[in-house]
């Protein structure tokens, strides 16, 4: 049976030859690289204990250095299910999730057409080539002087010139006895509807040809060198050999390129990849007049895992990068994502080279935005979260996108990174509380004008708590939670609401609250979670929360701490802390209130505040010994005022 032309190679674009071999083999994790698709195994093929056996995945092909199989996915389908070439096919191509085709008798018939039609190209190219030398093209080769592109350049990407005459391609080509119909089908001619002569399709542009990874001349770009042309781009169209949207410009060349950088760039067009290429960034790609495609992005991914999208520094190129984001989100999985760098306004690749240099290019490139922060940008970009509605908007949309994201583990981490910028973005600011950093706390209402009811504000309202005991009550919290994953999760709720004013302290807090999920199994300890806090923040956190003395002698926050212990110490300091802010809370809505005198109501809530902020401060912090069941009774009764906001006016 004849396969269509290009159903194979679609077959394998699709496939991963790692996945293929990995049901057969079991990887070697020590020499294996996953990230640059490099996989190492015992080899299936001959009995042996060392793994000798190599699978390149983003060329597709396996090869064993000790008994010399190679191949590509299909070869090891055949030789490992002792199937034929057909069934393999069939074989992958379920997993792949594409029919293959039934026996056409004409089958053979078109793929011969389309070596036709690609000889067709070939000659084309050769007449614009050609016609590039010529004295029409002087304006052409004048513009490519002017944009910095030598002779060397011009021919490595084989740029040529179409005439800017009705038929000069038209009369070359059917001089050289190729049939009109076969113009027509590679999209070189129009055929008017009129039943007119035919014309050529590309009538005075420079013209970039495009090819296939396997190096055929598919199709071409054309640029207009009137500036009143209808469009200043113009492609081939849908034929035969050129699918747009399963295509990419400087595609062969790049994947080769991308292997040796260990990178790849993905731009906007033909000119912003002749400007890198130009610079030494020979691994770049560019899709062709339209947004990036799901078959685009899987052809990226096989040339690079993480490829890294540059795109112009305007409203177009932003509004691109985002939406690209929602098309990416569902097709990605570990070791499979995208970088982003949004160029300085107003430029594109070749403007910021000119300008600044190839340096310039790489320190941009070098500082790539993650996908994940971009996605951020996204929602958060314009508006303000000023109520508790906004938030909760903003939760939801980000769920909603989120929830895209397939892979469980990979939904896992994205979701642990919004976390911690969710944490950075409504953290309290310095010098403030969290009730003056929320809008809807009270913090933005006029102060009442100084009254006959001073000599009460003092008295009650001036009992603020220290700032070293909050401070301390705060690192204890953070202590416990990390000395003891699995009661912080149980209390992650409470734990992500619980303010925290020190600075230090809040970079803490938002990174625990990221790493909060990471697995962890019960005889584990805080070991993991506390190396992982420490190559986030860059220092240890049980170090810098042991500066305090009372942390560092509270019996029940050393490493060899009972759990259950830990646990109940978290707990305590959890609710005390939330008691002793909700009472100040009160106190300084209160105090907002007072006007005249102070009204029987008002006097029983400030002492009703003050009573529950002084019973949450009963216990002696500093202490961790015996009276674990007082100390119990105590947290449950301040649970009890907290739950019942005893402090909170009662509306008649």
């Amino acid at each position: 049976m004849s396969l269509p032309d290009g159903f194979l190679d679609e077959l394998r674009t699709r496939l991963s030859i790692a996945q293929v071999v990995g049901r057969k083999v079991t990887w070697d994790t020590r020499k294996s690289n996953v990230g640059k698709g490099d996989y190492w195994s015992p080899c299936p093929f001959h009995q042996e204990k060392t793994a000798s056996f190599h699978v390149d995945d983003r060329k597709g092909f396996f090869y064993c250095f000790g008994c010399h199989a190679k191949g590509d996915a299909l070869t090891f389908v055949r030789e490992t299910e002792n199937v034929g070439f057909m069934e393999a096919v069939e074989i992958l191509a379920g997993e792949a999730g594409m029919p293959v085709p039934k026996r056409d008798p004409v089958a053979q018939k078109k793929a011969d057409q389309r070596t036709v039609l690609a000889e067709i190209m070939e000659q084309a190219l050769q007449f614009y080539r050609m016609q590039l030398k010529t004295n029409v093209a002087t304006a052409a080769r004048d513009y490519l002087d002017g944009r910095g592109m030598p002779q060397v350049i011009q021919d490595r990407f084989e740029i040529g010139f179409a005439p800017d005459t009705r038929s000069a391609l038209f009369q070359h080509l059917t001089g050289k006895g190729i049939k009109p119909e076969d113009l027509d089908e590679a999209g070189l001619c129009v055929k008017p509807d009129d039943g007119g002569s035919p014309f050529d399709r590309f009538r005075g542009r420079i013209i970039f040809p495009i090819r296939d990874a396997r190096g055929r001349c598919i199709a071409f770009g054309g640029r207009a060198m009137d500036p009143n042309a209808r469009a200043k781009y113009l492609n081939s169209p849908e034929t035969p050999l050129f699918d747009k949207g399963r295509s990419l410009y400087n595609h062969g060349p790049a994947r080769e390129a991308a292997g040796k950088a260990q990178s790849l760039i993905v731009a906007e067009g033909y000119m912003d990849v002749i400007a890198l290429a130009q610079a030494g960034f020979d691994h770049a790609v560019a899709p062709l007049g339209t947004a990036i495609t799901e078959n685009q992005l899987q052809l990226m991914w096989r040339m690079s895992p993480e490829p890294i999208i540059a795109l112009d520094g305007d409203t177009a190129g932003i509004r691109a990068a985002r939406r690209l984001i929602d098309l990416a989100l569902p097709l990605m999985e570990a070791g499979k994502s995208l970088r982003f760098v949004v160029l300085p306004e107003g430029q594109d690749p070749d403007d910021l080279l000119k300008a600044s240099g190839a340096k310039a290019m790489q320190d941009l490139l070098d500082a790539a935005q993650p996908m994940v922060r971009l996605l951020w940008e996204r929602e958060i970009e314009g508006k303000v979260f000023d109520s508790p509605e906004r938030r909760a908007s903003l939760d939801a949309s980000l769920r909603t996108a989120l929830s895209a994201i397939k892979d469980p583990s990979l939904r896992n981490h994205y979701t642990a990174a919004i976390k911690e910028l969710r944490a950075e973005l409504f953290a309290p600011k310095h010098g403030t509380s969290t009730q003056q950093n929320a809008p809807w706390s009270g913090g933005w209402r006029n102060k009442p004008p100084q009254n006959a009811t001073s000599g009460l504000k003092s008295s009650l309202l001036g009992q603020k708590t220290a700032t070293d005991t909050t401070r301390l009550r705060e690192a204890l919290i953070l202590a416990a939670a990390i000395r003891n994953p699995h009661a912080a999760v149980e209390h992650e709720t409470m734990l992500e609401k619980s303010p925290i004013a020190a600075p230090d302290l809040i970079k803490i807090q938002s990174a625990l609250l990221a790493l909060l999920h990471m697995d962890l199994s019960e005889d584990q300890g805080s070991g993991p979670l506390i190396a992982a806090l420490t190559d986030r923040l860059g220092f240890n956190p049980m170090d810098h929360l042991m500066t305090l003395p009372p942390v560092r002698i509270h019996p029940h926050l050393h490493p060899d701490a009972d759990p259950e212990l830990v646990a109940m110490t978290l707990r305590e300091e959890l609710v005390k802390h939330a008691a002793i802010k909700g009472a100040e809370a009160e106190l300084r809505d209160a105090e907002e209130e007072v006007e005249g005198l102070a009204d029987e109501g008002l006097t029983w809530r400030i002492q009703q505040a003050s009573e529950a902020r002084a019973n949450a401060t009963k216990a002696d912090i500093k202490s961790g010994g015996d009276g674990s069941e007082d100390r119990e009774n105590l947290s449950l009764n301040l649970q009890k005022m907290i739950d019942d906001q005893i402090w909170v006016k009662k509306k008649g």
